[in-house]
């Protein structure tokens, strides 16, 4: 293992669920922080409808004022033609699209079918691809349903071959609930390996359950080599209300760090990021070895 690369997803999927959302100024502060990092990818909004996700209406603004960065991602969700008419306004380099294997979690969450969440997602990939620009997948509930239960790993492979066939360069698996396990996630991701290869995996855990670095370490052993994660573990489950959401960017730098495996991403520049959100949240982060560290510096 050679190096691994670092997927953040805070200022989009950490942000998109807080009851009272973060100010556009903070976002782009937040964001250019981000960028002094060492990440190479930062989602950075959503072009959806305000009236269902109010905390990316300003998605617009954050992208036009960000500082970009040239080596540097900022990917945003466009999960429509509308989507992508507008990230291609304001000059996104990548968009993302989703689906589910969930009948019901895709209705509830997008008021489609699966069948028609992928043909949705392949007008949005195919007319991307037209204007140059690239698009990532993602697949919500890949090991369980809040409302379906436990989900077959072959729903998932057939999706991330839908997914790449149409266009997606990658195709990032969500355990949306938290509640899979490393024996789970090993029999998912052999399945969507066997079916597009473990180059074009990306890994997405929730700790909502305290599982997500059992899972990104199962699915390291497999040769999975891009993670997701959020700084502080910003983004609660809408599921489980008052716990974890996404994994903590700190928590799995501290643990590839200790492995001796590079990401080239700084941890105590994410800290930074961390603090400076959290404290525009008016929360304190949800990530053990943040508040470990800071701990032992107030101590010192």
């Amino acid at each position: 293992m050679t190096g691994i690369t670092i997927y953040e997803v805070g200022p989009r999927d950490g942000l998109q669920n807080e009851s009272i959302p973060l100010s556009a100024k903070h976002k782009i502060s937040f964001i250019n922080i981000l960028s002094q990092t060492g990440l190479k990818f930062i989602e950075s909004g959503a072009f959806v409808s305000p009236k269902w996700v109010p905390a990316m209406a300003d998605s617009h603004t954050v992208m036009t004022d960000i500082n970009r960065s040239n080596d540097i991602k900022y990917p945003v969700l466009a999960p429509n033609i509308k989507g992508l008419e507008d990230a291609l306004k304001y000059k996104s380099d990548t968009v993302c699209v989703f689906t589910t294997p969930s009948e019901s979690f895709s209705k509830k969450n997008t008021n489609c079918s699966v069948e028609e969440a992928i043909m949705r997602a392949e007008q949005v990939t195919k007319e991307a691809l037209n204007n140059g620009i690239k698009v990532r997948g993602y697949i919500s509930t890949v090991m369980f349903c809040p409302y379906e239960g436990e989900i077959k790993p072959l729903k998932v492979a057939y999706l991330c071959e839908k997914l790449i066939n149409m266009g997606c360069y990658e195709v990032s698996l969500g355990d949306t609930i938290g509640s899979g396990n490393p024996l789970k996630t090993k029999q998912m991701i052999e399945s969507c390996k066997e079916a597009v290869g473990i180059e074009k995996l990306a890994v997405h855990f929730h700790d909502t359950y305290g599982q997500a670095l059992s899972n990104i370490l199962a699915s390291l052993e497999l040769g999975i080599e891009v993670i997701d994660t959020s700084v502080g573990g910003l983004g609660g489950c809408p599921y489980a209300p008052g716990a974890r959401g996404n994994v903590a960017t700190e928590d799995v730098l501290f643990m590839l760090n200790g492995m001796g495996v590079k990401t080239g991403v700084d941890l105590n520049k994410v800290c930074d990021a961390s603090r400076f959100v959290f404290e525009k949240l008016g929360q304190r982060p949800f990530s053990r070895v943040y508040n470990a560290l800071e701990a032992k510096k107030h101590k010192n």
